[in-house]
């Protein structure tokens, strides 16, 4: 099935396509880890299921130099060994934070404090908007049936820019 519809073909959707790609912008710019970015991206695109959200966070966080072990244990992070506690409690807070409608009553005060200890103020702003920012890209990629398969690396920054 093809896409049904290109976001970027029509004013209004690359007015609001602009603008997240902005907000994004200031979260990469955020001292929030950029390798921790990737891998909260990837997570919450794996559990929506975009898989041209997951082509992009996987092939982004590879081409700025993450390891393949890290990248294919991204959805068991749970059961492997290779994520720094600080990225444990931001996996644990983006699926917290992916699955309010899950049975979820939101964030665990548990998982909050996780997150709490290993991120100041300005990295926990970051981290959690950049948790509801991919949310959202990830229900426009599924939406409008964007298939994974077909990004190189750099190219989001062509389209929306």
């Amino acid at each position: 099935m093809e896409p049904r519809m290109n976001l970027f073909a029509h004013e209004i959707g690359a007015r609001i396509g602009k603008r997240i790609f902005a907000v994004s912008q200031v979260i990469q710019e955020s001292p929030l880890p950029k390798s921790t970015q990737e891998l909260v991206q990837l997570r919450a695109s794996q559990i929506n299921g975009c898989g041209f959200c997951v082509d992009i966070h996987t092939k982004d966080a590879a081409a700025s130099g993450e390891t393949s072990a890290r990248l294919n244990l991204v959805a068991a992070w749970r059961h492997s060994t290779v994520f720094t506690e600080a990225e444990r409690a931001a996996l644990a807070l983006t699926e917290e934070g992916t699955r309010i409608i899950d049975g979820h009553e939101g964030v665990s005060d548990e998982t909050w404090a996780q997150v709490r200890q290993h991120y100041d103020d300005d990295r926990t702003i970051a981290l959690v908007s950049l948790i509801a920012v991919i949310n959202a890209t990830n229900r426009l990629g599924v939406i409008l049936n964007n298939r994974g398969g077909a990004y190189e690396p750099g190219d989001l920054a062509t389209v929306a820019g």
